[in-house]
């Protein structure tokens, strides 16, 4: 096996000293040191590390690679910039380990980010120490009904409460009850909770809901499976969780509805940004007194809308965005995809490295939501993993693109490359449409175009670079 070390500069420690801590891990594990990469403190431009993502691309066919480091706070400062560097490498096939212990650094990783999320205060730092005992299943405070704490703090099965959870989820699953019509079967049949009350709805949802009855232990973001004994099966627990899902009511939190063209649409009339404006709107049909409901989307010019200047410029956003995928279907049908001046050129990078930040941005945010949603107990770590292994690649390609972009702007170089990306991307956009998520469509238009010219009697189509 063949081990990479990459370290970073700090206060504490030097880079020779940790460029000796490596080599030491190596000789005491019988891993051969293929390569170190350093950045000094202070440096924002991270050339180590992109040395390094480079170096593995290379030796890829050669596999057998780990990336050593010091801790998780080597891969970055910022515990969003720690977690984008590590799964960039595991996008990569690289397994990234702690030189202390050899260990992978994902759990302290995931400890970090709760950390901050919680901005490290004292209390906090009492739940991280509480963390590191959930890592290995111990129970940490009241057992969930069902079960006690037995040896080694590890849950074990209440016989009598134990059948009572198994009668809940059976009378919901196969008999079809709801969870008010449980609650009350519960009470009329004597049954009663831990502490001797009455069932409610509350109650019986969150048992219903609860993970550590298919044996995994959950607390403070960390997820343990298989830690103690299960009372049900995953299966019926899952097909539990998907008719919870579809028995929700739209009485709580309001969803937002994005609009695709958000930030790209312009009032073809002033210049000034079109909004996605949501209307529900009711009223009595006086044939029969009935209530009638009907809810509109659609984008409004926003000096209209905030400033009562323009006039009232507003298109349908089913209509707009129809007419927008038939427009780009048209050859020919985009503004500014013709041979510019040097100068021109320079501008059009410069809109290019923007975009190429703006996006990287909205990445880090759809990690950071998935860290969140790990942190929480959401999801568990091999679904975070899952899901945050295709956000570093994608990283990583955008990575790539802005550092392209950059030198093309430092060299003056010519825009072809770009072209022949903006064609595929253009291609695609025209024959899959309706094949893209609503992100992975919104993400294609705003790298293909740069503004939406919206009149009342048509639209431009003006190109991105």
């Amino acid at each position: 096996m063949r081990a990479i070390g990459y370290f970073r500069e700090t206060e504490a420690d030097s880079l020779s000293a940790q460029s000796e801590a490596f080599l030491d891990f190596c000789r005491g594990n019988g891993y051969e040191a293929a390569a170190t990469f350093l950045d000094a403190r202070g440096s924002g431009d991270l050339t180590g590390f992109r040395q390094m993502i480079d170096f593995v691309k290379q030796q890829a066919s050669q596999g057998f690679l780990l990336v050593a480091i010091p801790n998780a706070g080597s891969l970055g400062g910022a515990p969003t910039d720690a977690a984008r560097r590590y799964f960039q490498l595991a996008s990569l096939g690289v397994q990234t380990v702690s030189i202390e212990d050899g260990s992978d650094v994902s759990a302290s990783l995931l400890e970090k980010w709760s950390d901050y999320r919680t901005n490290g205060g004292v209390g906090d730092k009492v739940k991280a120490g509480m963390r590191k005992r959930a890592v290995t299943g111990a129970v940490l405070g009241r057992p969930p009904f069902g079960y006690k704490v037995g040896p080694n703090r590890r849950l074990v099965i209440v016989p009598e409460e134990g059948a009572i959870v198994r009668y809940i989820f059976r009378i919901y699953l196969k008999d079809g009850l709801g969870i008010r019509r449980i609650a009350r079967r519960l009470n009329d049949e004597d049954l009663r909770t831990r502490r001797g009350g009455l069932w409610s709805m509350v109650t019986v949802r969150d048992i219903l809901r609860n993970r550590a009855y298919i044996g995994t232990y959950s607390r403070f973001g960390v997820r343990v499976p298989a830690s103690h004994a299960p009372l049900i099966s995953p299966d019926d627990f899952q097909r539990v969780q998907e008719r919870l899902d579809q028995r929700r009511t739209t009485t709580g939190k309001r969803a937002v509805s994005p609009f695709l063209l958000s930030g790209i649409a312009f009032c073809g009339h002033c210049g000034n940004k079109m909004i996605g404006v949501s209307r529900k709107q009711r009223w009595t049909r006086r044939s029969d007194n009935s209530l009638r409901v009907a809810h509109y989307r659609y984008y409004q010019c926003e000096s209209r809308t905030n400033r009562s200047l323009c006039d009232y410029h507003t298109r349908r956003a089913e209509d707009l965005e129809k007419d927008v995928h038939e427009a780009l279907s048209k050859p020919r049908s985009i503004k500014g995809w013709q041979e510019k001046d040097p100068d021109e050129i320079a501008a059009e990078i410069e809109g290019q490295i923007r975009r190429l930040k703006d996006k990287g941005k909205r990445l880090d945010k759809r990690l950071e939501k998935h860290l969140d949603e790990a942190a929480s107990g959401t999801i568990d770590h091999e679904k975070l993993r899952s899901l945050c292994v295709s956000l570093g690649a994608e990283q990583l390609r955008i990575e790539q693109k802005l550092v392209e972009a950059v030198r093309r702007s430092e060299q003056e170089a010519s825009e072809k490359e770009t072209r022949r990306e903006r064609q595929k991307k253009l291609k695609s956009l025209r024959e899959r449409w309706d094949d893209f998520a609503f992100e992975e469509k919104q993400d294609l238009l705003r790298d293909v175009l740069e503004k939406i010219m919206v009149r009342d009697d048509g639209l431009e189509l003006i190109g991105g670079s």
